[in-house]
C-alpha cells in the first residue's frame, strides 16, 4: 500500500460471485479499474452475501470466489495497491445495510429497474428469498461503507447509484451530519457487451459468453457459432454492421482499426464473408486474452499468493468498515453503553 493512499479518494466496485468473468465484465468493467487503480484508493468487492438465487448450489459459490480472485489477478489489478474484500467476511456491511433498511421506503425498491429485471430473469415458478429482494440495500451499504466517491459500473447498475445518492442524502439530512459523500457512477468504454447469441446482456446463465480463461480453440469456436446478421443469406449479399455482435466484438477487442474498418466496408456492399470476419476476430481476441491466460495460469499454481490477497484486502476493508461504523452509530447516537459510564 502507497503511504499517500489515505489521502486519495475511493472507488467501490464488485462482482457477485456466481463464475469466472468474462469479456463483458472486461468492457464494462474490469479495463475501468485497470486505468483507476493507481489514482484511486480501490476497494474490489467479492459480493457473496448477494448471490441469494444460489442458495441451493453454494459449491458454486464457494468456486466462484477464487475464480473471480483469480481473474482479477490475471487482468493486472494489484493487490498491493488496492483491497480485494470478499463480503461476508466484513460483517459490517450487514450491519450498515440493516440501518440503512429503516429509511427506505419498500416501494423505492420496487421500483428500481434493475431488480425487477433480474427478477423476471429468475427461472418460472422459482422461489424469491428476501434476501434476493433485498440486496439493493446491501449495494448501497457496500457503496457507502468505505465512503466511495466513484463507483465504475455497466449502465444496467445506475439505477443503484441513483438509490444509493438518495440514501447517502437522507442519512446525512437527518442526523445532520456529512457522513457519507454522494457517489458518482463511472460507465465503461462499452457500457454493454452483447452475448454472443445477440442477447442484450452476455451471461453466464444464457451460455453466451467468452471466458478470460477461455483456451485458444474454445475462443476460436465460440466466435464461429456467433450471431451475425440473419438477413443476409450470402456472402455477396450487402450486410449490416450497425447492432451486428460481431462488429461490435470487434471495435472492443481488435486494436487494428484499419482492419476492422476494411471489414465493416466491404461488409456493408457484401464483399466479405462471416468466415473471414469472425477468423479475424478471433485471432485479435486470442492476442488479447494470451497474457491473461498466462498470468492466470500462474496464480493457479501459487494459491498462497490468491489466499494473501484476499486476507490482507479483507483486512484492511474491515478495518475501514469498523471505522465508518463508529462515525454512524456516533451520528445514530446507538453507542448506548457510553451513557452509562
Amino acid at each position: 500500500m502507497t503511504s499517500d493512499s489515505t489521502a486519495r479518494r475511493r472507488i467501490l466496485t464488485g462482482v457477485r460471485p456466481t463464475g469466472a468473468l468474462h469479456l463483458g465484465h472486461y468492457a464494462g468493467a474490469l479495463e475501468n479499474w485497470l486505468r483507476l487503480q493507481r489514482e484511486y484508493e480501490c476497494y474490489f468487492l467479492i459480493a457473496d452475501y448477494q448471490v441469494s438465487d444460489y442458495a441451493d448450489d453454494l459449491d458454486r459459490v464457494r468456486e466462484s470466489v477464487i475464480e473471480v480472485a483469480l481473474d482479477w489477478l490475471a487482468v493486472g489489478l494489484d493487490p498491493n495497491d488496492s483491497h480485494y474484500t470478499i463480503e461476508s467476511m466484513v460483517p459490517e456491511h450487514a450491519e450498515l445495510t440493516t440501518w440503512l433498511s429503516w429509511w427506505v421506503p419498500l416501494g423505492m425498491l420496487q421500483r428500481n429497474p434493475t431488480l425487477k429485471a433480474e427478477m423476471a430473469d429468475l427461472e418460472a415458478g422459482k422461489s424469491v428469498p428476501v434476501a434476493f429482494f433485498n440486496y439493493p440495500m446491501m449495494q448501497v451499504a457496500n457503496i457507502l461503507m468505505p465512503k466511495a466517491h466513484l463507483v465504475p459500473v455497466g449502465d444496467d447498475q445506475l439505477p443503484h447509484i441513483e438509490l444509493t445518492r438518495e440514501v447517502a442524502r437522507r442519512f446525512n439530512r437527518m442526523f445532520e451530519r456529512d457522513v457519507f459523500p454522494e457517489p458518482e457512477a463511472l460507465v465503461g468504454r462499452v457500457a454493454r457487451l452483447v452475448g454472443l447469441d445477440g442477447d442484450a446482456k452476455m451471461s453466464k446463465s444464457r451460455n453466451n459468453a467468452i471466458f478470460l480463461k477461455d483456451d485458444e480453440a474454445t475462443v476460436t469456436q465460440k466466435v464461429r457459432g456467433m450471431f451475425t446478421d440473419p438477413t443476409r443469406l450470402r456472402a455477396t449479399d450487402p450486410g449490416h454492421v450497425e447492432g451486428n455482435p460481431v462488429f461490435i466484438y470487434h471495435d472492443a477487442f481488435n486494436p487494428n482499426v484499419e482492419e476492422v474498418n476494411d471489414l465493416k466496408e466491404r461488409y456493408l456492399v457484401g464483399k466479405v464473408g462471416d468466415v473471414e470476419v469472425k477468423t479475424k476476430l478471433a485471432a485479435a481476441l486470442n492476442t488479447f486474452l494470451d497474457p491473461i491466460r498466462e498470468r492466470r495460469a500462474y496464480f493457479e499454481a501459487h494459491p498462497s499468493e490468491v489466499r494473501e490477497a484476499l486476507e490482507n484486502g479483507t483486512a484492511r476493508a474491515r478495518a475501514t468498515a469498523q471505522a465508518t461504523m463508529a462515525e454512524v452509530r456516533d451520528a445514530m447516537r446507538i453507542n448506548y453503553l457510553d451513557r452509562l459510564r
